[in-house]
Formats: structure tokens, C-alpha cells, sequence
């Protein structure tokens, strides 16, 4: 359950105005002026949590939940009970969201583990940085020459900030981040260990082995675009490295030197995505996914995870499997194997 040590609550939010917030019709009945200041499961909820109900597997629990208010859709209304205020809204997932942030803001981005502001005294920030106001710069931190940071920005401790590099507005980077031949927009978030800028992997085949291709291009990560955990994004050969606006990546993703990911995609831990491919708007890619170099993923598809995507991917198709092929196709495979295999291990005439 969520620690009041870590995320310590607030004065709350009346219903009425929360449901203005997150978009959602306070049910007849309940009390616009009740406040909640919590979240929680529907079995660990209390007089001043909100929780949420999506799932019909889970309506014993809504039935005896103890929650303040529920935001559920339409169609379950009649599920909740009669002393629980609830939230009707099409999109309980976005709502519920919506409410998380507002009623803990402290917890969209990462915050200072010092709990201090400005720059440390223990930072090592070069002379011809341009630092603006309100950028806080932890202890052992490095700021190479001719940076840039925008003001609002969090760079944690132990994190390097390469020469060159320039970072927007009301960034965060997370503590032990490496940034390096990059440029940086507003509003992006590093978690900590995250590598951005390194050697793409290239080399050149020849009689006296392995010959290092160098690797001259930038990594440009656009607005909003959120990176996990120890993820390495590599810097472009001879061209750019980008990711677009809105884009979210789990944590211990590779990207590969040259790779175009589109706006708003999102991509799940441990997916490898090879050097040069692109990947177009609104992709979404399960986790473990190997992705080849040189292809294209068109906009708006979805991969399922655990697969191996060796060639392009229309737009809007739904592939999966190693290799990825269209999700229908690798499902009649899957069961035309399942119903092989049972046939092979049927008793055969001679036995019985």
C-alpha cells in the first residue's frame, strides 16, 4: 500500500472538483464536498481513498470495498455500493490517471534526493555552462563546456551532462544518468541510470579483423518523452539518433545508431531495437521484442512481446511471433501446432 513516508498526502480534493479534473459525472447522490486525499486497491481502501473498478473478476471486492469513491464506467454503476460515491467515466484508466496526479503531483517526475534546490556546492559545473534560473544540479554531478540547461530542470546525483549537450525546460535527470552528444527538449524525464549518446556498434569486417565505423550523429529526444531505468539510447553513425515528442520507454530498452521512433509510441522493457530502423507514430511494442535493422514499423502498429520483427510492419497491423506475422496467421499456427502435438501423443491403433 502506498507510504505516507514517501508520498505523504495532501489536504485532498472534494469530489466534485476532482471529477471536473479528471473529466468524469460525480454520481447523483454523493457528496460533492467529500474530499479524499488517498488512492488504493478496492481491498485496502479507506473513509478518504479513491480507487477503481474496470474488471467484473473484481466485483466481490467492490462490494465490500470501504473506498471513499470508485471511479468505474457506466455499465457498472449498479455494482457499487450504495454508500461509496463513484465516477462515471468511459475511460477509468486515464480518469484514475488523471487523479493520481492531481491528488499526488510530487510523484509524475523525480524529485531532488537531497531535497535541495540550485546547484551544489559538490558539482562539478563548467565555467562556460549556461545554467538559467531554477535548475537544480545535485552533488557530483558533471556539467561539461558549453552546456546549456533550461531553467525548472533536475539533473540528479552523479549524473554527466556531456559537452555540447543541451537540455530544455522542467527536465528531470535521474541520478547516475549519462548524457552525452545529445540534444534534450522540455519536459523529459531520464530515470536514473539511463545512458543517452554513446558509440552506436559499428564495425567494418576485414582481413585484420574488426574495424571501428565511427559514429559522428546526435541523439535528438523531443518534448514529453519519458526513458526507463538503465536504457541506452545510441548516437546516430552519420546521422541522428531521434525519438519523438510523447514517447514512453520502459526501463532496459537498446536503441540502436540511426533508429527514428515517432511520436507518442510506447515500448516496454528489454526490447532491442536494431540500428536504422524506423518506427512510426503511435507504435506500440510488447516487452523482450528484437527488432531488426533497416525496417520500417508503420504508424500506428502493435507488436506483441516476446517477438522477433525481422521484416516491415504495415501501418495499424497487429503482428507477433518469431518471426512477427500478422497476430491471426500466428495464432491459427499456434493452434494448428497445439492440435499436431495432441495428435502425436494420441494412443495409435496398435497400443490399444
Amino acid at each position: 500500500m502506498p507510504d505516507s513516508i514517501f508520498f505523504p498526502r495532501g489536504d485532498g480534493l472534494a469530489l466534485g472538483d476532482l471529477a471536473k479534473m479528471v473529466g468524469a459525472a460525480l454520481v447523483s447522490g454523493a457528496d460533492p464536498e467529500r474530499k479524499v486525499s488517498g488512492l488504493a486497491p478496492l481491498t485496502e481502501a479507506g473513509a478518504e481513498d479513491l480507487s477503481f473498478f474496470d474488471n467484473s473478476r473484481y466485483a466481490d471486492d467492490l462490494a465490500a470495498t470501504a473506498a471513499a469513491c470508485v471511479i468505474v464506467e457506466l455499465k457498472n454503476l449498479r455494482l457499487v455500493p450504495a454508500q461509496t460515491g463513484a465516477l462515471v467515466t468511459s475511460d477509468v484508466q486515464s480518469a484514475f490517471a488523471a487523479a493520481g496526479q492531481a491528488l499526488f503531483p510530487r510523484a509524475v517526475a523525480p524529485t531532488a534526493a537531497s531535497g535541495q534546490t540550485g546547484l551544489s556546492p559538490r558539482a562539478n559545473v563548467h565555467p562556460t555552462a549556461r545554467i538559467e534560473d531554477g535548475v537544480t544540479v545535485e552533488a557530483f554531478a558533471v556539467i561539461g563546456p558549453h552546456v546549456a540547461i533550461g531553467c525548472d530542470t533536475l539533473v540528479g546525483a552523479g549524473a554527466v551532462i556531456g559537452a555540447g549537450c543541451r537540455i530544455g525546460r522542467a527536465s528531470r535527470i535521474g541520478p547516475g544518468s549519462c548524457v552525452t552528444h545529445a540534444l534534450i527538449g522540455n519536459r523529459v524525464i531520464l530515470h536514473p541510470g539511463v545512458r543517452v549518446g554513446q558509440d552506436g556498434f559499428g564495425y567494418a569486417a576485414g582481413p585484420k579483423g574488426l574495424m571501428k565505423s565511427v559514429q559522428i550523429g546526435r541523439v535528438i529526444i523531443q518534448d514529453d518523452v519519458e526513458i526507463g531505468a538503465n536504457t541506452a539510447v545510441d548516437r546516430g553513425a552519420i546521422r541522428d539518433t531521434v525519438i519523438g515528442e510523447g514517447t514512453k520507454i520502459d526501463n532496459q530498452v537498446q536503441i540502436g545508431h540511426n533508429v527514428i521512433i515517432g511520436r507518442h509510441c510506447a515500448i516496454v522493457a528489454q526490447v532491442a531495437i536494431s540500428g536504422s530502423a524506423t518506427i512510426g507514430d503511435g507504435v506500440m511494442i510488447g516487452g523482450q521484442t528484437a527488432i531488426n535493422g533497416h525496417l520500417t514499423i508503420g504508424d500506428g502498429a502493435q507488436i506483441a512481446a516476446v517477438s522477433s520483427v525481422a521484416g516491415d510492419v504495415p501501418a495499424g497491423a497487429r503482428w507477433g511471433g518469431t518471426p512477427a506475422k500478422p497476430v491471426r496467421e500466428w495464432f491459427r499456427e499456434i493452434t494448428l501446432l497445439s492440435e499436431l502435438a495432441k495428435k502425436r501423443r494420441s494412443p495409435r491403433k496398435n497400443d490399444e
